[in-house]
Order: C-alpha cells, then structure tokens, then sequence
C-alpha cells in the first residue's frame, strides 16, 4: 500500500489562486489543439485565441453555480458571499461545461461561424485538459476514492487530507486514463481517421456520449461528495448529471448523423 504523504507538499505549490490552474488548462488544451486544424477548417485564425476567456470564464460562472445549486446549496443560501470566495474550492465539472457551450455560442456568434463546426473542434482537444486536471486532482489529494482494500487492491493510497486516514483507490488516476487519454484517443480517431467532421456535430455528441459513459463507471471507484452521499438508485450526483450527458450526446449524434445540424454562423 502506498502512502500519499508529499502530496501536502506539492499542493502548496500546485493549488488554488482564485482558480485552479487544472481549470485552466482544460481550456488552454483543448484550444491549443483546435487551433492546429481550425484555422483551416473555420476560416477564422482568431476565433478560438478568442474563445480562451471567454470559456474560461464560463467554467467560473457555471461550474461555481452548478456546484453551489447541486452540491452545497445549504451553505450558500446561509452565506451568499461565499459563491465569490472561489479560492476556497467548490467547481461542478458539469456546471462548467454548461458555461463553455454558452461561451461557445457567443463566440460563434462573434466571429460569425457555425457553432457545431467549433465545438467539434474544442471537444476533441477538451480530454487533453481533463488528464491535466485530474493528475492537480492527485497532487492536491483531493477528490479521492472510496475505501479500498490494500489486499485486494494493492495501489491503495492513504491521501493526507483524507479525515479518515483509510487506503483508498486513486480514482483520480483511473479518471485520468478514462477521460483523459482513454477518451482522447477515441475522439481523434473518430476526427482524423473517419468523415466524422464533415458531420458537424458528430464528434461533439461522442465527447458528451464518451465522457458520460466513461465518468458514469469510474463513479463507483470515487467518493461520493460528504455533503450529497449517495442519491437515488445508490448512484452520485455525478452519475446522475452523466446518465443525461449520455443522453443528450447520443441525441446530437444521431442528428448530426442525419445532417441536421447545419454547420452555418448562427
């Protein structure tokens, strides 16, 4: 069994300053990756350079929201004024992707080009961000497993901000090789090796499906937040929020597939 112990210390360094740099380089990721084939395949060389703040502060807006509404809103109700102290943790993935999509359609809107088009483009280079993101998860030891047995699962890590002081599994890791690279690498054989962009929409509806389906499984390896504990049917808010993300990718995709998502400026 492994004992996370410097951790503490490389959080210091690699932790919160109003946002956590993790968020940051979700955005900074997936539009370094756009802007190698969107230049040409929008036509507009400054629109995801564009993109970058406004996403980002789409991913302060919603996720803050999100986790505010769904995660905690007991503490918020009682003390409004801690939904700006975003130094003090509390971001909703799900909230955040909201917040893209909306930065997304302003800037389509902006650089007058199709929004399906764009947002293929940041979805596939999106799980880039997502394994940078959970690896600051890791270091920061936060966002961990469940109780793990060390003789069953001998990567069993004791995480030094863990309460408990139990073995658990490093499901951050396991998020990052299932949404980070796993999913990546599903994605850019779907852009690269298949037609699937000339169907716009397409990829984004696999990121939506992919995400979902992969964050739904690695759920059951997570910890459920303190607050929340288990739902309905013993699934996490996260599943919950997954098992509609599912949904509504598979319903783009199926559009896309039909061409029925028009690739033109909104």
């Amino acid at each position: 069994m492994l004992t996370w112990r410097y951790a503490i210390r490389l959080s210091k360094h690699a932790g919160r300053r109003g946002v956590e740099w993790h968020d940051w380089s979700a955005v900074n990721a997936a539009s370094g990756l756009g802007d190698k084939g969107g230049r040409s395949l929008l036509g507009m060389a400054r629109a995801l350079d564009d993109l970058v703040w406004r996403a980002t502060l789409g991913i302060i807006l919603g996720g803050r929201l999100a986790y505010s509404l769904l995660y905690n809103l007991p503490v918020y109700w009682q003390r409004p004024s801690e939904l700006l102290a975003i130094w003090h943790g509390g971001m909703a993935f799900h909230g955040g992707l909201i917040g893209v999509i909306v930065a997304m359609i302003w800037q389509a809107r902006v650089s007058k080009i199709g929004f399906w088009p764009l947002a293929d483009v940041i979805a596939a280079g999106t799980p880039i961000g997502l394994l940078l993101g959970r690896i600051a998860n890791f270091v920061n030891g936060e966002l961990y497993g469940r109780v793990a047995d060390p003789l069953q699962v001998p990567w069993a890590m004791i995480f030094p901000h863990d309460p408990s002081g139990l073995p658990r599994h490093p499901s951050q890791l396991y998020q990052a090789g299932g949404e980070g690279a796993l999913l990546f690498l599903l994605l850019a054989l779907l852009a690269w090796r298949t037609p699937a962009l000339r169907r716009p929409g397409l990829v984004a509806g696999a990121f939506l499906t992919g995400y979902g389906v992969i964050r739904f499984g690695l759920e059951f390896f997570r910890e459920p937040d303190s607050q929340l504990g288990l739902l309905q049917a013993g699934l996490s808010m996260g599943q919950w929020l997954c098992s509609l993300m599912v949904v509504a990718g598979a319903v783009i995709m199926v559009l896309a597939w039909r061409g029925r998502l028009a690739p033109r400026p909104l």
